[in-house]
């Protein structure tokens, strides 16, 4: 599955019932700043959500991505997931 996504609003963008290699592009698009400016924060809350999924390479990245963060942008990034697993 692909998705082709311009200047979008990366709270909106996964459905419900996505599955963790949706989550896991999401990652990767902000990781790499594919089609959106590069935010780390927003790719390890994607990762998360993937790695909560089942992806496993998400969980690699996440770490890794962990590692160029502080505390507290860690910190918004798992708010970030927990908020989107309540309000979806």
């Amino acid at each position: 599955m692909r998705y082709e996504i311009a200047e979008v609003d990366g709270t909106t963008l996964a459905p419900v019932n996505a599955t963790g290699e949706v989550f896991y592009e999401l990652g990767m698009m902000y990781a790499s700043g594919r089609s959106v400016p590069t935010d780390l924060v927003l790719a390890h809350k994607w990762f998360n959500l993937a790695a909560m999924r089942g992806n496993g390479e998400a969980s690699r990245l996440r770490r890794e991505i962990a590692e160029e963060m502080s505390e507290r942008e860690i910190a918004a990034a798992q708010r970030a997931a927990r908020d989107w697993l309540t309000t979806h």
